[in-house]
């Protein structure tokens, strides 16, 4: 294993990126067991051949994050962006950015909207369409 002082973090973060979408198209999947296994030796992910990456029940699944602070890289969030499970940058823009800019609008809008709208006579006293 390389150190972040003879590479670059840019190098590093590449390489191994490179590996990991090379360790997902390339492995192989076992149908009677439900398995995902790595067909190569990838060091930069400290997988060896043979290894389960995915599987349907008892097992811990991979993370890039781990990995990457395995290589005792600083600052590994502004690498990587958050995992679906927490959300992403595009849930935490519509849940928080774009909710507080729009909804300063919205409630003026509607408060001049219900200002200058009056109701009308409703047809046959309320009682609708249908004749009795």
């Amino acid at each position: 294993m390389e150190t972040t002082s003879s590479k670059g973090v840019v190098e590093v973060v590449e390489e191994v990126k490179d590996q990991w979408k090379k360790l997902w198209r390339e492995r192989i999947d076992d149908k009677m067991r439900a398995e995902g296994i790595a067909n190569d030796d990838f060091s930069m992910l400290f997988i060896e051949k043979g290894t389960v990456i995915c599987a349907a029940r008892n097992f811990k699944m991979l993370n890039l994050k781990e990995i990457l602070e395995l290589h005792r890289l600083n600052n590994v969030d502004r690498i990587i962006s958050p995992s679906p499970q927490v959300g992403g940058w595009g849930r935490f823009i519509r849940t928080k950015i774009t909710s507080q800019k729009a909804s300063g609008r919205v409630s003026e809008a509607r408060q001049h909207l219900s200002d200058k709208k009056e109701r009308q006579q409703l047809k046959k006293g309320g009682r609708g369409w249908l004749h009795v």
